[in-house]
């Protein structure tokens, strides 16, 4: 049986069978949101070992590659643990290529070829995901709130290596010249992360305590938290 919730009211989500319970809208987004976000992650990983490793100008530098891609598989798995528990197998992600994988896809972000995009991934582009996750945290489905945190503090790891690569390059001026460019392209598809800023399902969302801003707020959170960094490198904001 399917539960109302009333307009002024707190929603607390506690067991998969509470979930069960609670209006197909918000089963549908928390589902998404799970699902994207494990997808992503396992992508994550995928770029770590495949595309970032090989990049890596050290071996200490390709050993913390790898060190972060099992990271990103082990998020993963906490995802997927926490769908399995809903009755959703993600099994068929992990047999996928990264062109097949379609719900958290931009060509951009898998097709990196400079360590200074490297870094730009992580220092700046992985802030994305540490806004979303910072509100998953706080989520109204518990399980989804406690598991998140796990991750949170592997992704700030991740967005300190990112800073250190950068912070490295960023003392020459060639090193600036290859983070702007990084950054230029980049740029773009970090934005496009958060999806459309206008659309109703993140006004549901925050309803319903599954997100604490809609997308246009979280850009705003992520822009000005990443405007500082930008600018402490010595480089421009892209329009």
């Amino acid at each position: 049986m399917t539960i109302a919730v009333l307009d002024d009211e707190e929603v607390v989500v506690r067991t998969p069978e509470e979930f069960h319970r609670m209006p197909r809208d918000y089963q549908k987004i928390l589902v998404s949101q799970i699902t994207i976000n494990t997808e992503g992650e396992l992508s994550g990983g995928d770029d770590y070992a495949l595309m970032f490793l090989p990049l890596a100008p050290t071996s200490e530098e390709r050993q913390v590659c790898a060190e972060r891609a099992a990271e990103e598989y082990d998020h993963y798995k906490i995802g997927k643990r926490v769908l399995a528990d809903l009755g959703i197998d993600t099994t068929y992600m992990e047999n996928q290529s990264l062109a097949e994988r379609t719900l958290f896809a931009d060509e951009r972000m898998h097709s990196c070829t400079t360590w200074a995009e490297r870094g730009i991934y992580s220092y700046i582009g992985e802030e994305t995901a540490m806004v979303m996750l910072r509100e998953f945290a706080e989520s109204s489905y518990r399980p989804w709130a406690e598991a998140v945190r796990t991750i949170i503090l592997d992704e700030k790891i991740h967005i300190a290596h990112g800073a250190r690569v950068c912070r490295n390059l960023a003392v020459t001026e060639e090193g600036r010249e290859q983070l702007q460019a990084a950054l230029d392209r980049l740029w773009p598809m970090f934005v496009g992360i958060f999806g459309s800023p206008h659309t109703k399902r993140s006004k549901l969302a925050v309803r319903y305590g599954l997100r604490k801003t809609t997308n246009g707020e979280a850009i705003e959170l992520w822009r000005e938290k990443v405007t500082e960094r930008v600018t402490n490198l010595g480089l421009r904001v892209p329009e």
